[in-house]
């Protein structure tokens, strides 16, 4: 997850600047693989865990769309759990 914490040019010190959060199809793969490794497909199915299953749609997207970034807040419920749940354990939190 990137947090940019840019402050425009113009603007003073001190001033509150918009965070913005996105996340690259770089590392919504990481996610992903993060979970397959935590929880590996079982069954003859081969079905993916529930957080690598819900982070795969918008990785999905992300790549039919030709995109390289996805803000947090364009994850549903399922996929910005999985993302937190994978950052706080990333982090060790």
């Amino acid at each position: 997850m990137r947090l940019l914490h840019r402050r425009p040019p113009h603007a003073a010190a001190g001033m509150i600047t918009k965070v913005m959060s996105e996340i690259t199809i770089n590392e919504l793969e990481a996610a992903i693989n993060f979970w397959r490794a935590r929880s590996p497909s079982k069954g003859d199915e081969l079905a993916l865990c529930e957080e690598a299953n819900a982070l795969s749609k918008p990785y999905a997207l992300m790549i039919v769309q030709r995109q390289h970034l996805v803000s947090q807040e364009a994850l549903d419920g399922a996929a910005r759990d999985a993302w937190n749940s994978y950052v706080r354990l990333k982090n060790g939190l």
